[in-house]
């Protein structure tokens, strides 16, 4: 059955000679993934492999039948053309690194809208902001924490899950004030913090997620952003 819906690519990977399979959050099915047939074929007459670059919001008509691991496009368009996103370096590496941050920690196969707008949000946010958001990547994963169940109260209580886990975290009092302001302000909200304690809390960022998701893994895009951001 054809439904209608919106969704926020997180990845994809190539199926066969001209195919990719991706993955979408989608507003009205959770997470799901979509064959799209002949989009990397020479005899294409659209780029539409463009409409599947990380975080692009698309307005899609979809084939779903529940249980199913895969299911068909359509049709497909961008919902929201990004002019700055894909290239500017920083902000296309911080897209980078949030996609594969979604692609891991991502499971729900059921509609959750507030999250949905929340990234939905955070995206154009990134996309339409001109300063002050070199630390939008930490204060999207604290935000994001608690969507998934695992966001901490405070500083303290940050500090006290990696402590339990051996990671060496000893935040000053920059990293402290930092965690708390991430926590408890809008994303758009900024704060002036060092290069150091920016790298620092990145990854122990990443060490709280690795604690709660089984799996997380190697983080690939978190080299460039460190290179990106020092």
């Amino acid at each position: 059955m054809l439904h209608k819906t919106r969704g926020i690519v997180l990845s994809y990977f190539r199926y066969r000679e001209t195919s990719i399979i991706v993955r979408i959050y989608t507003e009205e099915f959770g997470l799901h993934s979509y064959l799209v047939n002949g989009v990397r074929s020479a005899k294409s007459k659209t780029n539409r492999i463009a409409f599947f670059q990380p975080l692009t919001l698309l307005d899609m008509v979809v084939y779903y039948k529940p249980g199913k691991d895969l299911h068909r496009l359509s049709e497909v368009k961008v919902n929201f053309p990004f002019q700055h996103l894909p290239f500017d370096i920083a902000k296309s590496s911080m897209a980078l690194f949030v996609s594969e941050m979604l692609t891991k920690t991502l499971k729900e196969e059921a509609s959750n809208p507030a999250l949905y707008y929340f990234l939905v949000d955070s995206i154009l946010y990134l996309e339409e902001v001109e300063t002050d958001y070199e630390n939008f990547h930490l204060s999207f994963l604290l935000k994001l924490a608690s969507f998934l169940g695992f966001g901490p109260a405070s500083a303290l209580e940050f500090e006290g899950q990696l402590q339990e886990q051996k990671y060496p975290f000893l935040p000053d009092d920059a990293a402290e004030k930092a965690l708390n302001h991430f926590l408890r302000q809008p994303l758009a909200t900024p704060i002036k913090i060092s290069r150091s304690t920016r790298a620092e809390l990145l990854d122990a960022l990443v060490a709280f997620y690795q604690i709660h998701i089984d799996g997380l893994g190697e983080i690939k895009s978190l080299s460039v952003l460190r290179e990106v951001l020092s």
